[in-house]
């Protein structure tokens, strides 16, 4: 069985590339996916946005914070899967299969971390 993967979103004032990231991680498939959006307390249309997805996002935490960095440390904190990975408010994965490839690589236990090359447009 693939590992679950908790993959963390940290946002603020994004409500124009929301939507994309959360869908592209939402789109993933055959993966065993926590999702979780850390908000740093929007003043935009971004929590709104995040809340109309309703129960597909696994967790969602609207809070402010001290930086991206302390949002990350929190979607850590919150997550409950064998793997953490982080998509941005502004990116998006290069198709449906990203993360079932990716799982794959932690079923050999000698395998502590994976990266992927990013293209930037």
């Amino acid at each position: 069985m693939l590992p679950r993967i908790s993959i963390i979103t940290a946002v603020y004032n994004r409500e124009s590339t929301i939507s994309s990231a959360i869908d592209s991680v939402l789109s993933q498939q055959n993966a065993n996916i926590e999702y979780i959006v850390i908000d740093g307390k929007s003043f935009d249309r971004t929590q709104e946005i995040v809340q109309s997805y309703g129960n597909r996002i696994d967790k969602s935490i609207c809070e402010a914070d001290a930086g991206i960095y302390d949002a990350l440390n929190k979607g850590i904190h919150a997550a409950t899967g064998e793997v953490v990975g982080f998509l941005h408010a502004d990116d998006l994965f290069a198709g449906p299969d990203v993360v079932s490839k990716i799982s794959k690589f932690f079923l050999d236990p000698s395998i502590d971390a994976v990266y992927g090359d990013l293209v930037y447009v």
